[in-house]
């Protein structure tokens, strides 16, 4: 046991300084190629802090453990919205852009719904049983092409984040992003692999380690980030990176995963589905709340709020 908290703590050590690499890389290439800080939020980062969910997934998939693959994205989607933005807004408050407000928070709830429908085959066509198969997969990675496609065409729009950016060379640039993307996914594996080991030794079943344990453990590389950015006051890459997280994770990560193993829905997983859609909802509503398209402190605090209340609900369901 005390193996596995010293491993759990360097994996810990190890995410942050790979964070710290990544906003410094991406936000410097960011500046450098006249790309919109939010794009890189949206796409390079949050692919690199996705990577422990899609390396979970995959492995999940192959051995056959649905459970936890599963409940690794939704539990993550909920945690990124309410544990890892309302930690982040409660540190520094996050200005988002129209766009983000109108285009991209919606293209989420599209993907959340999607997932719902896919996975609702005994309520909507009275199949023997929920799953979401392979067909279902390659439907949510052909729209996840769709939201490359729509993101790589914003154009850069002139504000002040820039001002905040420092420049390195694009060797350097580029040697953080990658050594960043690196330290996310060794220390994020490290914390996942060590977390789950504590909590099998406390007895936690398998659903509730995927919901929970792995889930949170997974947004950690997005939560150091979106911290780390916001302090540096990335407001884009902060918000850029949940969003764009979840999207990723609904549409590549579940896709990659239901192709390689069609991943059977129970009815547990389609109210932890409708939970994340209200997560999402929780989160476009609270651009109007208070002072517009900001995500203020006592918001960021409610939102963590709302996930205790999730985990106790959780623990009730059993």
């Amino acid at each position: 046991m005390f193996l596995a908290i010293l491993l759990l703590i360097i994996g810990l050590v190890i995410l942050i300084i790979g964070a710290d690499g990544l906003v410094r890389g991406a936000s410097s290439l960011a500046k450098k190629w006249g790309i919109a800080p939010l794009v890189i939020g949206l796409t390079i980062v949050s692919f690199g802090t996705s990577a422990p969910e899609l390396i979970v997934n995959i492995f999940s998939a192959l051995g056959g453990n649905s459970d936890i693959g599963i409940g690794n994205i939704i539990g993550s989607n909920i945690s990124n919205i309410f544990l890892i933005l309302g930690i982040t807004a409660s540190i520094a408050t996050i200005k988002v852009q129209s766009s983000t407000v109108w285009k991209e928070i919606p293209f989420g709830l599209l993907a959340v719904l999607m997932l719902l429908f896919m996975g609702s085959d005994i309520f909507l066509d009275g199949a023997s049983q929920n799953v979401l198969g392979r067909t279902d997969g390659l439907a949510l990675m052909c729209l996840f092409v769709i939201f490359l496609y729509y993101t790589f065409g914003m154009r850069p729009k002139k504000n002040n984040q820039g001002d905040h950016i420092k420049s390195y060379s694009g060797l350097t640039s580029t040697a953080l992003l990658l050594g960043g993307m690196f330290g996310l996914f060794l220390g994020g594996k490290m914390l996942v692999d060590n977390a789950v080991v504590l909590a099998k030794i406390a007895g936690l079943s398998e659903n509730f380690i995927g919901l929970t344990i792995v889930a949170i453990g997974t947004s950690l590389p997005e939560l150091a980030t979106s911290v780390i950015a916001a302090l540096k006051k990335q407001s884009d890459i902060a918000i850029g990176n949940i969003v764009g997280s979840n999207i990723f994770n609904v549409l590549w990560v579940l896709g990659l995963t239901s192709t390689i193993l069609p991943l059977p829905f129970s009815p547990a997983t389609i109210e932890d589905i409708l939970i994340c859609v209200f997560a999402t909802l929780v989160l476009f509503l609270a651009m109007f709340i208070g002072k517009k398209r900001n995500l203020e402190r006592w918001q960021g605090m409610m939102f963590i709020a709302m996930y205790i209340g999730y985990i106790v609900y959780l623990i009730y369901r059993g």
